[in-house]
């Protein structure tokens, strides 16, 4: 719907007005869900929609295709470079603290005149789109007004961002809403000052932090770029958000555990509130050799109800906090699901049935869609011939997720997920990482320092090789300094002492192919054995000190966990020779990583852990230098 009035309704900048006053430009606004997806096709009546711009010395340039399907609408980019995010679209426009690049540093000029540029062209759409919204969660009185800008042709971004988010109706609008963090989208300027990339330009003002999205898929500014926001946020005032997956279990004895699962873009986040993957004779399989191809399967008669609480964005603030634990509540209205595990039907049949069947219509990326009829969550689109897209996405608002928790829930453990490689004897690698390693705080915050990224990820471009996600495994989306950011780790690590650490690694364990089986038999483990409390001389000091300690062996429902997947030196196809060779591989990479906190600025007791790390520290050490209380 048209709104006349709505600019001075939002709370907009003085410079914001003056534009829309000049130009008289017309504004859209949506007053529901539906109005928005039928936005997003150019109307009720369409069912397919180009969504394209004029580019200067380029002519109409088309970035993607949006698809009406019987359960929503789903969005193809053209550019296959467009279908997952790039790591590195963040630059800086303003001269706050920063080591992240500045635009005038990796650009060579300063971003003035390109933002002047774009608010031009921006207020000089005959429609705008505007979606007010909330960064954050206002249900626990952290929520932040916020406002999306758009071209009216790019609903699509709209829409996403408004289930990701927290859409506000333009009736239920507050009075006195004030937004402190603007999107502005404007997709030509990709092609026209930054050869094609992602970029995503954040230009903290005192009373403003302005979003400037060069691009239409929403994953590094809807989702990461707001992440941004709350870093910033968090930085200013020494909290975060954790970049993290929350489930609360209640197994078949009813009891009640709650895991937080923190890592790089891939590690397991949304799978950690996913159910097993069961064959067709209900039983699952843990592991295969991948050369003698043994099997290793598990008989789970009865699994935990699974009750979600944070899929990606955990507010950690210490206001929530009540007791010795850490506390978190979800930062987003909506989960920005991955969906290439399941590559036929009957794979996670409560995913298929949502997807298929939602109570309303949902969004879709990277999908094959055709016009009027379903789209199918196993069915990615072509990146090439046989190839099929790595990272096929469904928004599902999170009222939609059955069993799912509001309220703030604390922590009985925090994991930290790895995606690991294959290693054998002649093929070393850092894939060394039994099923799971219980770590003392001091190591769990050096994990969270060097966040590895991992192998084979398939939800962002990158080069294949070991590299770190950077500090938190939020990094990529922060605005600010790493050494601040590592500060306030070890300080939630310090106040928050009840809340216990281990690693769990998936895809591969030695020279066994796990999937996120290993994954989700450690949070069942976990959850029916109440937490991380051993009886002693079960736990052993890793032959890699960087992992901890490891179970010998343990059991579920009377069935024992081969030895070999607890130590992978175990492993004849690798052995203490190929463990050892991968074992150097980690600690090479937590050295490298680590000696840039080394400075004046770090907390001391940072400092005197890195260093006993960079000295190849025993587990005891670390253990004494934050001892459990």
């Amino acid at each position: 719907m048209f709104i006349n009035n709505c600019a001075e309704v939002l709370g907009l900048p003085q410079e914001i007005l003056a534009l829309i006053h000049k130009n008289n430009i017309k504004i859209e606004m949506a007053n529901s869900r539906e109005e928005l997806l039928n936005l997003a096709v150019g109307g009720a009546d369409n069912v397919n929609f180009d969504v394209s711009f004029d580019v200067p010395g380029r002519g109409v340039v088309r970035e993607l295709e949006v698809t009406r399907c019987k359960n929503g609408v789903v969005a193809n980019f053209d550019d296959i470079y467009m279908r997952r995010r790039d790591p590195d679209s963040m630059v800086i426009a303003d001269d706050a603290p920063t080591d992240k690049p500045t635009h005038e540093e990796r650009f060579g000029v300063a971003f003035d005149g390109i933002r002047k540029e774009t608010l031009t062209w921006l207020f000089s759409q005959e429609t705008l789109l505007i979606i007010p919204f909330i960064s954050g969660n206002a249900q626990v009185k952290l929520g932040y007004p916020s406002l999306a800008i758009l071209p009216a042709n790019a609903a699509f971004f709209g829409a996403v961002l408004a289930d990701l988010q927290g859409f506000i109706p333009y009736s239920e609008l507050p009075y006195g809403f004030a937004p402190s963090s603007i999107i502005y989208v404007a997709p030509p300027f990709r092609h026209r000052y930054y050869d094609g990339k992602q970029i995503v330009v954040h230009n903290r003002l005192p009373q403003m932090h302005e979003i400037f999205s060069f691009n239409l898929y929403p994953g590094p500014s809807a989702k990461k770029g707001i992440y941004g926001v709350l870093l910033n946020k968090g930085e200013r005032e020494n909290w975060t958000t954790l970049h993290a997956s929350t489930v609360r279990i209640i197994t078949p004895y009813e009891n009640t555990f709650t895991i937080l699962h923190e890592g790089a873009s891939g590690g397991g986040k949304s799978e950690m509130t996913q159910a097993f993957h069961r064959q067709h004779d209900g039983r699952v399989l843990l592991s295969e050799n991948m050369i003698s191809k043994e099997k290793i399967w598990l008989s789970i008669a009865e699994s935990s109800e699974l009750n979600p609480v944070t899929d990606d964005m955990a507010l950690a603030h210490p206001s929530l906090q009540k007791s010795r634990k850490l506390t978190v509540a979800d930062a987003e209205s909506g989960w920005f699901l991955r969906v290439n595990h399941i590559t036929e039907y009957g794979t996670e049949p409560e995913t298929e049935k949502l997807t298929i069947h939602p109570p309303e219509p949902l969004t879709f990326m990277n999908l094959n869609a055709t016009a009027n009829a379903s789209c199918l969550i196993w069915d990615a689109i072509d990146d090439a011939p046989g190839i099929p897209c790595p990272n096929p996405r469904v928004i599902v608002p999170r009222r939609f997720i059955a069993h799912h928790v509001d309220e703030p829930c604390e922590v009985d453990v925090r994991s930290f997920g790895i995606r690991t490689p294959p290693c054998t004897r002649e093929m070393p690698t850092y894939g060394i990482v039994g099923m799971f390693h219980v770590l003392p705080p001091a190591l769990a915050w050096l994990w969270r320092l060097v966040s590895p990224r991992g192998y084979n990820n398939p939800s962002i471009i990158a080069s294949g090789e070991m590299s770190s996600e950077g500090v938190g495994s939020y990094w990529p989306f922060a605005t600010g300094k790493k050494v601040k950011q590592a500060n306030i780790l070890l300080e939630q690590i310090l106040n928050t002492p009840s809340t216990r650490y281990v690693l769990i690694p998936n895809q591969y364990i030695g020279a066994y192919k796990v999937g996120f089986a290993g994954q989700w038999m450690v949070r069942e483990y976990l959850a029916r054995r109440g937490g991380l409390k051993f009886r002693e001389g079960i736990l052993q000091d890793a032959r890699c000190p960087l992992l901890g300690y490891v179970p010998e062996g343990i059991k579920i429902e009377g069935q024992l966990i081969p030895k070999r997947l607890m130590m992978v030196e175990h492993q004849r196809e690798v052995g203490e020779e190929g463990y050892d060779a991968g074992a150097k591989i980690l600690q090479d990479f937590f050295n490298k990583e680590l000696e840039q906190f080394l400075t004046p600025e770090l907390n001391p007791l940072g400092t005197k852990i890195i260093n006993a790390c960079l000295h190849h520290a025993a587990v005891h050490d670390y253990f004494e230098l934050i001892p459990k209380l």
